[in-house]
């Protein structure tokens, strides 16, 4: 936020502000640090505050005697602008039109020469609406992101005519609770839409990107009427503006061969270099890319911009997930795009709701019970005894936001809202470990535990094992997500200083398709492991000391079960060696991004890189460098497809010699009880195994397997759990034999 004085108790307006028709973005030059829109360049004039009022005045006196048959009962809902030199404020009105929020809202900016910054926005929740023949008189007490002298807001709108038919000038008012007034503006009317953004989309050659669709295609309930909903319409319904930045372009894929599955690494790294919008800014800008498929099959879409300071700008679907013509593909398309979308606008699936800033209460059963397109349709569950899946969504959803979701669009504040802003779940750090609260009655069947060694080195990775089993001796059925990633688990993280955050990864990964597990007496239970070092908020264990971890998992059925508070420690450097591992595998988000990636060859990441060979270089002997060892391995044993600034796609073959090399090492290094979790090491075998068929080894690679099995043998592991890593040994081998 920009440093300057508070803009309720300074003139805002030198000039009346002219009449701007103009809906575009484009930005003065150097004013990439806001992302604000355009105001229209007027030199200052000599007008001192006595003056200014006494305008507003006259302006409102005026609208009063407007004679009957002059006014017309037009809507003065919109985005409204001040004009001038110094300080700046974007307006959003909301009292009429499609189901208004009666909610006024808005953004300061100050602007010196060629730039703009942001200040900060207010909102005001609760208005007291006075209207004559010619004014709308909205009153009220706003609540602001930054301390203000003057909180009471008046805003007076010159209703529209016969001749003129958008609204006139609205006035700004701002007053102290005393009711002495300090700052005013003046504002002209620039767009019916609240905000508005650029979209740009490309896609990959063989992928055919979603039109439209028209929702009376199929059933739908009776209040939603039928019409034809395209990206942009469908957030026009919310207020929102979706600009199509030019035509999309198409990327050959030639290049890729038979892999056209893509990476996280990939996809963030094709924003970097294809997003032509793209920058490291706070902007009104957003980059789609329509893909083939993820490198895990169930993903629908991801919102893959995750780390680094600007986030949310890029998202991606995948079109061998959503394909087809009829008109329930094309329905479940115009979701996932949507649904996409809206978290580069920073809204979460309906169940996290809890977990914004500011926090949200949940909709019906914990959020699962939301007819938005924020839900899954296939977790749709409302309050028994009413039916839930896809069936009874698809029945009942009006194609539309919830009213919750409209408040963050259209007055979310700034940062928290444009691409580039906050991410996710800002403010957690004021949650407290107890923001789970222990359920008074529990009758999920379910149980939730995190499991880890206990402790850590100072800048290892923290991997956390996640277990899901159930209590019921008839056995319960539920989905298997047990990654954070996939936003049905919440991690909260104490430090040893006593700040509390959330854990939030790097993307949101969306598989929007049934999955159902019966845990049961023949598998009382399912596993998984997440890394939870590295996130939207950079390192989460960066201090020594004792840190304290509990999760929450939500179950099919809205239940929220919570695990006990899991204690970890993370041990002081005893070493100069260890202080220096620890610089280097800590010292930047890009390395933090390459371990949460599981390796990267992207070119941004390459200091990340370095660092990391560093420590191999240095130090190969030290217990830490199992890990830079595996994400080098991940690295190199898997084509990279790079998609160039000339939009041409670029493979870089795999180095299959180099990454055996290293993942052997890691294999060997975590066989006892040193080196990486089980669940990794499961992961590091199954991967060294493809690289050697693709190396043209199967035989080795199935040799793979068979120790794999053997190392878990020695482990002294549950006998279901070795029945899975059996499993998966042999569809590894299966895999494998095919190539």
């Amino acid at each position: 936020m920009s440093i300057m004085l508070d803009p309720t108790a300074l003139d805002g307006a030198v000039r009346p502000a002219r009449r701007n028709d103009l809906e575009g973005l484009t930005l003065p030059h150097g004013a990439e640090q806001s992302g604000a829109t355009e105001a229209p360049r007027v030199e200052p004039e000599a007008e001192d505050m006595a003056q200014l009022r006494a305008r507003m005045a006259r302006l409102e006196a005026q609208a009063v005697s407007r004679s009957a048959d002059e006014a017309v009962p037009t809507m003065v809902s919109g985005r409204f602008r001040s004009a001038g030199a110094g300080s700046q404020l974007e307006l959003r009105v909301d009292v009429d039109g499609p189901r208004p929020l009666m909610r006024i809202s808005g953004d300061f900016f100050q602007i010196s020469g060629a730039t703009t910054n942001y200040v900060g926005s207010f909102v005001v929740e609760t208005l007291t609406t006075t209207l004559t023949e010619g004014l709308v008189k909205l009153t009220g007490q706003g609540r602001f992101s930054f301390p203000v002298l003057s909180p009471h807001v008046e805003v007076s709108i010159v209703r529209g005519t016969a001749v003129a038919p958008t609204p006139g000038e609205a006035t700004v008012q701002f007053s102290t609770d005393g009711g002495s007034p300090s700052g005013s503006y003046l504002c002209a009317f620039v767009s019916p839409h609240f905000r508005s953004v650029q979209l740009e989309q490309d896609s990959v050659a063989g992928t055919v990107p979603f039109l439209s669709y028209d929702t009376g295609s199929l059933p739908q309930p009776p209040s939603s009427p039928a019409r034809v909903l395209t990206i942009p319409a469908a957030y026009a319904e919310a207020g929102i503006e979706v600009q199509i930045a030019g035509a999309p372009d198409v990327v050959p894929t030639g290049a890729a061969g038979a892999d056209a599955r893509w990476s996280n690494a990939e996809l963030h790294n094709a924003m970097v270099n294809h997003f032509s919008l793209w920058r490291n800014a706070t902007r009104w800008q957003a980059w789609q890319m329509v893909a083939t498929s993820h490198v895990k099959d169930d993903t629908r879409g991801i919102m893959f911009d995750g780390g680094g300071a600007f986030q949310r700008q890029g998202f991606a679907v995948f079109y061998d997930k959503i394909k087809g013509e009829d008109p329930a593909s094309r329905r479940a398309q115009l979701r996932t795009y949507v649904h996409e979308l809206g978290h580069a606008f920073n809204l979460l699936h309906s169940w996290q709701k809890n977990l914004a800033v500011p926090p949200q209460p949940l909709g019906p059963n914990g959020g699962l019970g939301d007819l938005s397109w924020m839900n899954y349709a296939q977790n749709f569950q409302p309050p028994p005894p009413a039916p839930g899946g896809t069936a009874a969504y698809w029945a009942a959803f009006p194609f539309q936001f919830t009213d919750s979701e409209l408040v963050h669009l259209r007055h979310g504040f700034y940062r928290d809202v444009i691409m580039g802003g906050n991410p996710f779940l800002v403010g957690a750090a004021e949650v407290d470990v107890d923001l789970f609260d222990d359920p008074v009655v529990d009758n999920s069947g379910l149980a939730l535990e995190l499991r880890s060694n206990g402790t850590f080195r100072f800048g290892e990775p923290v991997v956390v094992e996640i277990k899901l089993s159930t209590t019921d001796v008839r056995g319960r059925s539920t989905h298997g997500r047990l990654h954070p990633n996939d936003g049905f688990v919440t991690v909260a993280i104490r430090t040893p200083s006593g700040e509390t955050r959330i854990y939030r990864p790097p993307l949101i990964r969306c598989a929007d398709h049934e999955d159902r597990t019966v845990l049961d007496a023949d598998r009382p239970a399912i596993y998984d492991s997440a890394y939870i070092g590295y996130g939207k908020d950079g390192f989460y264990f960066q201090q020594p000391g004792q840190y304290q971890l509990r999760a929450q998992y939500q179950a099919s059925d809205g239940s929220r079960v919570l695990s006990d508070v899991h204690r970890v420690n993370v041990r002081r450097p005893l070493t100069e060696a260890d202080e220096d591992v620890a610089e280097l595998m800590m010292s930047g988000d890009e390395q933090g991004t390459i371990f949460y990636l599981l390796g990267s060859r992207a070119e941004s990441l390459e200091s990340g890189n370095r660092a990391l060979d560093q420590v191999l270089d240095r130090h190969p002997e030290h217990p830490l460098a199992v890990y830079p060892r595996m994400v080098k391995g991940f690295g190199v044993s898997r084509d990279f497809k790079d998609l160039t600034p000339a939009k041409e796609l670029r493979v870089r073959p795999a180095n299959t010699e180099e990454g055996i090399g290293q993942l052997s090492k890691v294999v060997e290094s975590s066989a006892g009880d040193e080196g990486v979790d089980n669940i990794t090491l499961g992961q590091v075998m199954r991967r060294l195994a493809r690289v050697k068929a693709k190396a043209g080894n199967p035989q080795r690679a199935a040799e793979v397997m068979d120790e794999m099995v053997e190392i878990f043998d020695r482990k002294n592991l549950n006998p279901h759990v070795m029945r899975d890593i059996r499993s998966q040994a042999e569809r590894t081998k299966e895999e494998t034999t095919r190539r």
